[in-house]
């Protein structure tokens, strides 16, 4: 469907799958291992970061518990270079206003925010999902989030796993070839 009532003609389902495919780094993240200390619900944050086309679904979010402050590990199944994100938050104070982007650090506690985060973000209250960058808290006693979306490149891991290697104390001459001995008919005795 073309729009021009604005200024501009375009295809708006075009755009909406272009910008799904943007964020669909989710598909990347290793969900089972997502944690978030301070959420009020175990195990809801993994929730959050869902596709696209559901950013704007409410019935699955992360709340905090004691304060505002939520603190996610997000564990990807490869290389991520992050590009950018967007946060749902709840409503009005209830939204987050910054996110700081500690990365690779495992094991993070609050204890180890104070360290100097490789990126801090102010966010804007966006209920539709068309701001990307941030997260903290407007406010409220509590932070909710309804969806997290990522944008960047992934590319598989290589692992270097362990190489089982059998090496001989004295070697078999039949299990190693020699295509000049075999040429010549002298064999090694």
């Amino acid at each position: 469907m073309s729009c021009s009532g604005h200024g501009h003609a375009h295809d708006h389902e075009h755009e909406a799958a272009e910008r799904g495919a943007e964020y669909s780094l989710y598909t990347k993240i290793d969900t089972v291992h997502v944690d978030c200390l301070n959420e009020a619900e175990d195990n809801s944050a993994a929730g959050v970061f869902k596709p696209w086309d559901r950013r704007l679904d409410t019935d699955q979010f992360v709340e905090s518990d004691v304060d505002e402050e939520l603190l996610f590990r997000i564990p990807f199944t490869g290389d991520v270079k992050l590009k950018g994100f967007i946060v749902i938050g709840g409503e009005g104070e209830r939204h987050p206003s910054e996110v700081r982007l500690y990365k690779n650090r495992l094991g993070m506690t609050f204890d180890d925010t104070a360290a100097t985060p490789d990126q801090v973000f102010q966010l804007y209250e966006d209920r539709s999902g068309s701001l990307e960058y941030a997260t903290r808290n407007f406010g409220a006693d509590s932070t909710k989030i309804y969806y997290i979306g990522l944008r960047g490149e992934y590319s598989q891991s290589h692992r270097h796993e362990v190489t089982v290697c059998n090496y001989e104390a004295r070697a078999n001459p039949a299990d190693h070839k020699n295509p000049v001995l075999d040429s010549v008919g002298h064999g090694i005795s």
